[in-house]
Formats: C-alpha cells, sequence, structure tokens
C-alpha cells in the first residue's frame, strides 16, 4: 500500500535530518528500501520458526527440507537470522551413514543446504515442550534460547516436516497433540503474538491437525495431506540410500524460488493452488482464514525477494567437490510408512548379485511386521465393517 501523508511527511524529515547529518546518498537510499520494506508490511516484522521433528539418517529428507527453507528465507529473501528459530536433530550431516560429512542436499539443486544453517535446538532439545514454549516466546532455558518475540504487528510463518497420525504431530521421543497446539494458538492470538500466521505442514494426516482451526484465529495452515492419508517422500538417491524430500515441501519450495524475486506477484491462494494441482500423490489442504490472509502476497510471510539479494547458487556452500552422478537419482516417490522398507529393498537391489545377509534378515523382519500388521487390520475390518470394505486389504 502506498504511504500515508504522515508516513511520507515523517520520512521526508528523516531524509534531511540523515543528510544533514552527513549521511550518504547510499545510506538514504538502503534506509528508504527499508522504510518501504516495512510499509508493505504493516510496519511489522516477519518471524519464521522451522522444524524438523524425526531423528535418523531414514528421515534424510526432513532436515534437508528445513535446511534448504533456511538458506531460502535468509540468503535470498532477507529474513534477519534472528527472526528465524531451526529446530531439528541435527544427526544427519556428521552421521556415519553419510558418505559426505558436513552436507546435506535437497532434492532440487543438489547443492549442500547445512552450511551455515544456524540450529537453535537439536537433539534432546527437539520436544513438543519446546516447540510450543518457543512459538508462545517463553524464556527457554535450553539452546540458543532464541523465542519467539513477536508482537501484534508481526507474520509469523511456520514450517513443520516429520511424521504425523490423526491429531499428532511426531517428535524425536515424543508427539505434539491437536490440543496441545490448540490452546497454544489460541494463547498466541490473546496475548497479540501476531497479526497473522502461516503455517505449512508437510506429515500423514496433517490435514486433522488444523481442520477445526477457526477463521478468526487469523490463521491459515497448508497441509501436505488432508486428515487420512500419507504424505508422500520424493526423489531416492542410491548414493545416499536416502530420500532426498518431500513431494509436497519440494512443490512449494520450488514454486517459491521459481518466481523469485518477485515474490510480491503470488498469493497464498495461488500458491497453494499450484502446489496443489502439482501433489498428484497426497491431497493437499487448506484451513483456516480463507479471506484476509487467503489473498496475501506470499512475500508477507516469506520474505521480500529484490535483485540485490545473493543467488542461491552462488550463495550455497560450494559441494563441487562431491562427485554426484545423475543416474543416482531415481525420481520416484513413495507413502511416508513404507519409506524404511522400500530403502532397505533398494539398498539390496544396489548389491544385485551379491547377497547381504544382515539386510536380507532386517527386510524379512519388516515384511512379516508388515504382513501381521495387514492380517490384524484384516480381521478387525471383518468384524466391524461389510464385505466390500476388505477390497481395502487385497
Amino acid at each position: 500500500p502506498p504511504l500515508t501523508y504522515h508516513a511520507m511527511r515523517f520520512s521526508f524529515v528523516a531524509v534531511i535530518c540523515l543528510l544533514a547529518a552527513g549521511g550518504s546518498t547510499s545510506a538514504v537510499e538502503s534506509w528508504l528500501r527499508s522504510a518501504e520494506e516495512e510499509t508493505s508490511t504493516g510496519g511489522g516484522k516477519i518471524w519464521a520458526v522451522l522444524v524438523a521433528g524425526s531423528s535418523g539418517f531414514t528421515n534424510y529428507r526432513h532436515q534437508a527440507d528445513v535446511c534448504h527453507l533456511y538458506q531460502v528465507l535468509t540468503k535470498k529473501h532477507g529474513i534477519p537470522r534472528d527472526q528465524v528459530i531451526v529446530m531439528m536433530m541435527n544427526d544427519i550431516a556428521y552421521n556415519v551413514r553419510n558418505p559426505y560429512p558436513g552436507i546435506i542436499v535437497n532434492a532440487l539443486h543438489g547443492q549442500d543446504v547445512y552450511e551455515g544453517t544456524m540450529i537453535d535446538y537439536m537433539q534432546g532439545d527437539v520436544t513438543p515442550q519446546n516447540f510450543l514454549d518457543v512459538l508462545l516466546g517463553r524464556k527457554m532455558g535450553v539452546g540458543s534460547m532464541k523465542t519467539l518475540r513477536s508482537g501484534p504487528n508481526d507474520y509469523v510463518f511456520v514450517n513443520f516436516v516429520d511424521h504425523g497420525g490423526t491429531g499428532t504431530l511426531g517428535f524425536p521421543n515424543d508427539d505434539l497433540h491437536l490440543e496441545d497446539l490448540n490452546a497454544a494458538l489460541h494463547t498466541m492470538h490473546e496475548q497479540g503474538k501476531y497479526k497473522q500466521m502461516l503455517w505449512y505442514v508437510e506429515a500423514c494426516y496433517s490435514g486433522s491437525m488444523f481442520e477445526s482451526l477457526s477463521p478468526d484465529l487469523n490463521i491459515t495452515a497448508h497441509t501436505a495431506a488432508n486428515a487420512h492419508e500419507s504424505s508422500y517422500a520424493c526423489v531416492f538417491d542410491m548414493d545416499l540410500h536416502a530420500y532426498l524430500g518431500d513431494c509436497w515441501s519440494l512443490n512449494w519450495l520450488n514454486n517459491t524460488e521459481q518466481i523469485y524475486p518477485h515474490l510480491d506477484l503470488e498469493t497464498v491462494e495461488q500458491q497453494y493452488q499450484i502446489v496443489k494441482d502439482l501433489t498428484t500423490k497426497s491431497h493437499a489442504m487448506i484451513y483456516g482464514d480463507l479471506d484476509l490472509i487467503y489473498h496475501e502476497k506470499i512475500s508477507t510471510f516469506l520474505g521480500h525477494g529484490n535483485e540485490g539479494a545473493v543467488q542461491v547458487s552462488s550463495e550455497y556452500h560450494d559441494s563441487s567437490k562431491v562427485v554426484r552422478d545423475s543416474s543416482l537419482v531415481r525420481e520416484a516417490s513413495v507413502a511416508t510408512p513404507d519409506v524404511l522398507l522400500d530403502t532397505l529393498r533398494r539398498q539390496r537391489e544396489a548389491l544385485y548379485p551379491a547377497v547381504d545377509e544382515e539386510l536380507e534378515a532386517e527386510i524379512h523382519c519388516h515384511e512379516e511386521t508388515e504382513q501381521k500388521v495387514q492380517e490384524v487390520l484384516r480381521e478387525i475390518v471383518l468384524r466391524v465393517a461389510p464385505e466390500p470394505m476388505l477390497a481395502v486389504f487385497q
């Protein structure tokens, strides 16, 4: 929106004072650019909370998604690092299974997204309670102690990536429950912790966390899946023996990078529709405020792209020393619950015709367990559901 009369008058006086004090023309230009950006978000700041709630190398993709987003927000979109809070286990980059220590790649570009990522809470600090305490702006006694210091004029963006269940989001040793998240969101609203808040959630059954989200809270939530289905992992790397990303997350990140630096040309609604069409394995959903936030520019929450920002290709850590054969990457996708068994089978495929007896035993164990689970579910359906439902288990 254009500057009001009083804002223009204040800006004019401020510029005169700055020049009178010996300020350079470039300093004035920088000040005016900053003032313009603040005006475009109503004078508020943008805050971001990024969470990868899983652990273990099999879940490589979750931390890769978060590290990639951190680089985009801080190095391209201009959000100050002290306004971005990161929570993840940090057990992937230097994992013994990582053939390239200190390097994490996401599926979009194959460059290192780990170096320079400032992780505020890791290992045992990655808990549902710490996550809620950060959102509520409580004083933290662990990690970097960084917390959400947002106010009633600020815009908050939350990206959560992990496993999920009906009414739950996963953390390494515990779950975040729907009722606890709802209570925190209502408290944030009552305490004026934000003007508007946007959630992007990558998890199975993620829609179940926001189906009852009131539009009166000034919150909109995009989810990778509806309340009744899995989300999907994408792009398997035969060298790393891991999926590099999640389908929905890669789609919205790719869309965001494609329109850079013109982030003000796409609205929250438009990005939702684009990503929904691109995400074919699960049903991307949107909940909450579908009036005001729905029509906000995505730059309101993801930052302001500008021509002066460094390009990702030159700013990300140079991992060119890592020779990556494109033939090792498979454009595959698999439902999140099947990732572990799928990964093990791909490892067996890579070893053929050699046989790893330990690997075979592990695969057999998981297959046997899966079969038993299916038998139990089939028995339950036989007792409580009509005969046609059996087709689900054929």
